[in-house]
């Protein structure tokens, strides 16, 4: 437009005022103010190459740590400093060419803004997902133990956690598997962080489980992680714990450990939500030998098949026995049965096992008959 074209204009100096009016360096201006008295001259837009440049502005100074709206800042500026200029050279002008001039002039920079916004927004989003993968193969390396060492250290410094440390790992299922970054994981990382702290704690999901490592200082996470996991809305939640170790290779032991407890409560049947790995360890030793615990069941429980009704309702009742740690009432009521119908049961089970419920010795030998059949027959 000749009003432009009459104008004198330093792209330049502008460039260097609007920088200190925004504090952000003037290098993310280069090109913008010619590009938008090009398209002030010609009437028209910026054109796809000048939408570009801004789009690889936004990117630049997301990169660069500069605020969104500082950036906006720099270039609103810019543009006020850029029609002082030629309102200041065309003294005389007519107000509608003026008014002409503003309309294309201010259209190319809301287009302007609007590419280096997305420009910026993009760049944050692809700054988010690197960070995450990075995270990603911190945790990966760190509970499976598939780093170099010096890389190892290199990841545990970004993350601000403690590799040296004593450190142990809580797994928690519930019914269906977790995604990384999912909404229970994100809620469960704040509440987590917030209750415990952020230095030397992790959480995340791996083979749909929930992971979360708390330095061994921590107070118990046991008492305080089922109160957060409860207010995800999701469940029931069975939580396993294992033991503190040092180092890196001690935080692969622990979350070894934790998964091993949470797998081995299922197998038993326990219904505790909390299973610690060094309660199960008279447990574990008893499931190493899979065919000296068969031969333990077929020698105590075996004798049950006889009964009329099959072996199910007397081991039922045997485990409800045992549970309620020997009392006959609250056995009835978890099975709803009479107490009479219990006495029956578990005299049933005496004179086909040769072993008395009743009797303190012979219960023990009835319990790891029970609890082993779990483990060789976990779909019974």
């Amino acid at each position: 437009m000749d009003l432009v074209e009459r104008a004198r204009v330093g792209t330049s100096g502008i460039a260097s005022l609007a920088a200190k009016d925004a504090s952000v360096d003037a290098s993310l201006l280069d090109g913008f103010l010619d590009a938008v008295l090009s398209s002030a001259r010609r009437g028209g837009d910026l054109g796809r190459e000048g939408l570009d440049a801004c789009h690889a502005t936004g990117e630049v100074a997301a990169d660069r740590g500069i605020s969104l709206p500082a950036l906006l800042d720099l270039h609103l500026s810019a543009v006020w400093r850029l029609w002082g200029d030629i309102t200041g050279g065309a003294r005389g002008a007519s107000a509608g060419a003026l008014a002409a001039v503003a309309d294309v002039m201010f259209r190319a920079v809301a287009d302007a803004v609007a590419a280096i916004s997305k420009g910026y927004e993009e760049a944050q989003r692809r700054a988010i997902r690197r960070e995450e993968a990075l995270r990603r193969e911190f945790i990966d390396d760190l509970l499976m133990g598939l780093a170099a060492p010096d890389a190892l250290e290199e990841q545990a410094a970004r993350f601000g956690f403690n590799l040296a440390g004593a450190h142990l790992v809580v797994v928690a299922r519930t019914r269906r598997p977790l995604a990384d970054v999912g909404p229970v994981h994100a809620r469960v990382e704040t509440h987590v962080l917030a209750s415990f702290g952020g230095r030397d704690v992790v959480v995340a999901t791996k083979e749909g489980l929930l992971v979360c490592v708390f330095p061994a200082s921590a107070e118990d996470p046991a008492r305080e992680l089922p109160r957060i996991l409860a207010d995800t809305g999701e469940g029931p939640w069975r939580i396993g714990l294992g033991r503190p170790y040092a180092g890196p290779g001690g935080v692969i032991r622990s979350y070894d450990e934790a998964r091993e407890a949470l797998d081995l409560a299922a197998r038993l049947g326990f219904d505790r939500p909390v299973a610690r790995f060094e309660s199960l360890l008279p447990y574990r030793l008893f499931a190493k030998d899979r065919s000296a615990v068969s031969e333990v069941v077929e020698a105590v429980l075996g004798p049950l098949r006889g009964a009329r009704g099959g072996a199910e309702p007397l081991v039922e009742t045997l485990e409800a026995f045992l549970v309620e740690s020997g009392n006959v009432l609250a056995t009835a009521r978890r099975l709803h049965l009479s107490p009479r119908a219990i006495t029956y049961r578990l005299a049933r089970i005496a004179k086909l096992t040769g072993y008395s419920p009743l009797d303190p010795e012979q219960r023990f030998i009835l319990e790891l008959a029970v609890r082993g059949r779990r483990l060789v027959l976990p779909t019974q």
